[in-house]
């Protein structure tokens, strides 16, 4: 449309600024997007997310809703990627809800962004630069006590769990025998503190009964689609219980194909043994592996799609995909992403607190088939660390609600792979990170900085790539920095990551004791050279301001 018809539909929709609705002409919106705390888009969504949800119009003029644009030139996001960045930034807000629309005038191509905002979750209220916000009149202010307390107390309200809904006239017999006896071999397993003999004297109804997927003698959706046989499925209709597995070849062809269904239990062993899983032998350069072993990790690709059966939103009666290509394997499930992102999931210290299928998940787990304490996702990422091979991929999509992971079982850059071979002690987070790089992927600049100083990324932040003959021991790279020394750049965005998280600043003799085990021997004048660098950020580059003896980072 045309931007006097866009501003006409603004006016129409969005008439005037509420706790629902905020106007912000944020023109360059890289700078705005999480920037100042209580001033940038992040605050203001966590402070509508407060109150009751609504909207947040970026690009438009406050009052008149004057059509300014903002400028996405810089900022290496699109719609859909930012309103993943919403839910990374902001702790505690919902997927479910959240959208971003984007209209681009016709005439002046200028671009005006509408994010939709949900109400924050019973209890949860929601934080941007771990601060909840709200809005107080036309200010937007750290949430007071009242407001705070008021969520606190709202009254829970779980959204039924469709796995354990009753299956009408379904019995024991719409059950397969064998994958019974499975179940009643993995709950053993499980279970090895029952001792085995009572286990065995258990009727059929009495184990599933234990296993949480028979509720007053009568069968869940969570049992049909775990235990049921192939035509018993049609009972949970409309909902689709199906993983369909297809090959792919170097060209993106469809090889082969097969669609699998219950009883899942026995399936999966069906599915994942459609895997050409080759035997790995060298690594690049000739280099052998410690051990001679498979292209996947039998747990990681297992866990993968058993992840998937488990938290499908089986409501949106979609499929769940399991794809095979030459280099790696690929599984997409619909629904959101509870966590809201996997570094949270990673960070999570204990047992998830909300599942989507709370009984077919319960099932799951007495059947050794999931575990519920948050380790799955931290150790398939370990596992492809031992073997040297790129991190998973997770692609969250909460527009249209689909999650998915991409599990590498070849090499992408040899450096990487070396990298890894020689320092095994590297940390988890450290090998992420690096295989972020080599994937082409932008990284905060503090982390890029950790890298380089430490020998492990070469090349000027942001183009940075992984080093290669370096030396890597860490015994011998502050011997290796020191005679070595670094480039002009690095010492810059030492000083520019330090300050970054140094909110009140720092004075001249902290930033020298910063750099004092970097600057390289061969410098005459340490103090001399400090000071250069200094006041090139801040006369020349601009990035940084000088007051009352402080050093501060220009924001």
């Amino acid at each position: 449309m045309l931007e006097q018809e866009l501003q006409q539909y603004l006016l129409k929709e969005f008439p005037q600024e509420n706790t629902r609705c905020e106007w912000k002409e944020m023109k360059n919106l890289k700078n705005s997007f999480a920037g100042d705390a209580g001033n940038d888009v992040i605050s203001y969504v966590s402070a509508i997310a407060n109150m009751e949800g609504g909207y947040l119009v970026i690009g438009a003029k406050d009052q008149t809703l004057d059509i300014v644009g903002t400028d996405l030139s810089k900022f290496n996001l699109n719609a859909q990627s930012a309103t993943y960045k919403l839910i990374e930034h902001c702790t505690n807000l919902s997927s479910e809800g959240l959208t971003i629309t984007e209209y681009i005038t016709d005439d002046a191509q200028k671009v005006v962004w509408i994010i939709t905002i949900p109400k924050h979750l019973p209890r949860r209220p929601v934080y941007a630069h771990k601060k909840a916000w709200q809005r107080i009149s036309d200010s937007l202010v750290e949430m007071t006590p009242e407001r705070m307390a008021t969520i606190l107390e709202e009254p829970t309200m779980t959204d039924s769990d469709w796995s354990s809904e009753i299956v009408p006239d379904a019995t024991i017999s719409d059950l397969d025998e064998v994958a019974i006896a499975k179940a009643r071999k993995m709950f053993k397993k499980v279970h090895s503190r029952i001792p085995e003999e009572e286990v065995n004297s258990w009727s059929n109804t009495e184990l599933l009964s234990r296993s949480g997927i028979l509720i007053n003698g009568k069968l869940t959706r969570a049992a049909i689609i775990l235990l049921g046989k192939p035509e018993s499925v049609y009972k949970l209709r409309p909902a689709v219980v199906e993983v369909t597995w297809t090959l792919r070849n170097e060209e993106d062809d469809v090889v082969d194909y097969e669609h699998f269904t219950a009883p899942f239990i026995l399936t999966v062993d069906e599915i994942l043994a459609k895997i050409h899983n080759l035997t790995m032998r060298e690594l690049p350069g000739g280099s052998l592996f410690p051990d001679t072993m498979k292209q996947y990790d039998d747990y990681t690709i297992r866990e993968a799609l058993h992840n998937a059966i488990a938290h499908q939103d089986y409501t949106l009666q979609q499929r769940i995909n399991f794809v095979e290509t030459p280099k790696f394997i690929y599984y997409a499930n619909g629904g959101s992403f509870i966590p809201g992102t996997v570094q949270k999931a990673m960070e999570t210290k204990g047992p998830q607190r909300h599942f989507r299928n709370e009984c077919l998940c319960q099932g799951m787990v007495n059947f050794n088939m999931i575990d519920t304490v948050s380790r799955a996702i931290r150790r398939m990422f370990r596992e492809q660390q031992i073997r040297r091979f790129p991190m998973p991929d997770y692609e969250i999509d909460p527009i249209n609600k689909e999650v998915a992971v991409r599990i590498y079982g070849n090499i992408i850059d040899d450096k990487y792979t070396k990298l890894l071979n020689e320092n095994p002690a590297l940390s988890l987070k450290d090998c992420i990170l690096l295989d972020a790089v080599q994937k082409g992927r932008a990284i905060e600049q503090s982390e890029a900085v950790d890298l380089l100083i430490r020998g492990l990324l070469e090349g000027n932040y942001p183009d940075v790539y992984i080093a290669e003959g370096i030396a890597r021991k860490t015994g011998e790279l502050g011997i290796y920095i020191k005679n070595r020394g670094l480039k002009r750049q690095y010492y810059k965005d030492i000083v520019l990551a330090y300050l970054e998280k140094r909110q009140d600043g720092a004075n001249r003799r902290e930033i020298d004791e910063l750099l004092s085990d970097l600057i390289p021997k061969s410098t005459k004048r340490p103090d001399s050279y400090v000071g250069n660098l200094l006041s090139e950020l801040k006369n020349t580059d601009g990035k940084i301001a000088y007051k009352d003896g402080i050093w501060y980072l220009n924001r």
